[in-house]
C-alpha cells in the first residue's frame, strides 16, 4: 500500500477540494479569532459582547467546533476581531483550459 502526502489535513478527510479549501479558511479564522479573543485577556462574556455574539456560542468557538461555523459567519467576526480580510484568488491557467 502507497504512502499518500497531503498538503492539508482537509485535503485528507473532506471529498472535494472546495470542501477542503472551505474547511481550511474555516479553520484559520476559527483560529485567529479565539487568539485574539484571548489576548484581549477578558471573560468569554465580555468577549463576547465585543464580538456581537452570544458566550455559548463563542466557546463553541473557542472549543474549535468548527462545523458550527460556516464560512460567512466567520467572516462577518473578523471586524469585530479588528481583522482586515483579503481575498485572494489565483488564476491557475492550466486548469482553467
Amino acid at each position: 500500500m502507497a504512502t499518500e502526502y497531503y498538503d492539508s489535513v482537509w485535503d485528507a478527510i473532506e471529498d472535494t477540494p472546495e470542501a477542503s479549501l472551505n474547511m481550511r479558511l474555516r479553520s484559520e479564522l476559527m483560529t485567529r479569532i479565539a487568539h485574539r479573543v484571548r489576548e484581549w485577556g477578558i471573560t468569554q462574556k465580555e468577549a463576547a459582547d465585543r464580538l456581537g455574539v452570544t458566550q455559548p456560542r463563542l466557546n463553541d468557538l473557542l472549543n474549535g467546533r468548527i462545523n458550527k461555523f460556516g464560512l460567512d459567519a466567520l467572516v462577518k467576526l473578523t471586524g469585530p476581531a479588528h481583522f482586515h480580510l483579503k481575498l485572494e484568488i489565483e488564476d491557475d491557467k492550466e486548469v482553467a483550459e
